[in-house]
């Protein structure tokens, strides 16, 4: 079954949040849903950011202007939603995909978070250009980027965990050092190394923290592209998001093999237990 920043059937998945007001459990599990939901149809998912959206704007008064425009609110907000993120174990990996192993699996894996991240990309375009005809601040741009933004991350967090798994590149330690390690992966664009000392930490350090404002900032950046109107910036978001997606994927992958998981090339992958 799916487990939270953690293996199926492990409770202990918490990541600390930063700030205890970085967002509700509401936003938290609206996060964790949207970056799950790879089969979700469009008009749920428009429904869902729309209401994300919403509660943002009403979070990120509390932070104040200066955490906001300086990225900490949503990192704090991203850090806090780690434990709603579903992560999926090898086993439960095989069964939804048919019983693949190795870079087959890798490649569904990646496949099918590239299909997310380009449907947020094109709900947000659609959120976009429905605005143009709501009433004023019906979905404020601001929020409703930082949704978009916060739902690509939490679906590429999800992506790198579960390629972790793929290729055999365990990260030990409770959820709340596996999360932290997860999402700073994410914030450096990077595969973590279990070996490489100072790379596991129970909490997101300073430094991860301030890597991740700039990924995130950055993946607003890019989301900027879906305001374009009519629809035109729902093309925009989802090339761009796929692109964006995919090249981290490559990253990672090429970090994580040699890994346990994936023999080299030439030698036969064996079903786990197989002898």
């Amino acid at each position: 079954m799916t487990g939270e920043l953690e293996r199926s059937g492990r409770t202990d998945g918490a990541v600390e949040p930063a700030d205890d007001t970085a967002g509700s459990a509401e936003i938290g599990a609206l996060i964790g849903r949207l970056s799950a939901g790879d089969d979700m149809d469009g008009e749920t998912r428009g429904r869902l950011l729309g209401r994300l959206a919403r509660l943002l704007a009403s979070s990120a008064k509390k932070a104040g202007a200066a955490g906001v425009a300086r990225g900490r609110w949503l990192s704090d907000v991203l850090i806090a939603a780690g434990p709603h993120i579903p992560i999926r174990d090898l086993a439960t990996l095989r069964e939804h995909h048919h019983g693949l192993l190795g870079e087959e699996l890798a490649d569904n894996v990646v496949r099918v978070a590239g299909n997310a991240t380009t449907a947020v990309g094109a709900a947000g375009g659609a959120l976009a250009a429905v605005s143009y005809a709501a009433p004023p601040l019906l979905l404020s741009t601001p929020a409703r980027l930082a949704a978009e933004t916060l739902v690509i991350a939490a679906i590429e967090v999800k992506m790198i965990a579960e390629l972790h798994e793929i290729y055999g590149v365990r990260v030990e330690g409770s959820g709340t050092v596996r999360g932290a390690s997860f999402l700073t992966a994410w914030a450096k664009q990077r595969g973590v190394n279990p070996l490489e000392d100072g790379t596991l930490a129970s909490v997101v350090g300073t430094a991860a923290k301030a890597a991740l404002r700039k990924r995130l900032l950055k993946t607003m950046g890019r989301s900027m592209s879906t305001l374009g109107p009519f629809l035109t910036g729902a093309a925009a978001g989802a090339v761009l998001n796929r692109a964006a997606t995919k090249k981290l994927a490559q990253v990672v992958r090429n970090d994580l093999r040699g890994g346990p998981g994936i023999p080299p090339p030439g030698v036969p992958i064996m079903p786990p237990g197989a002898r």
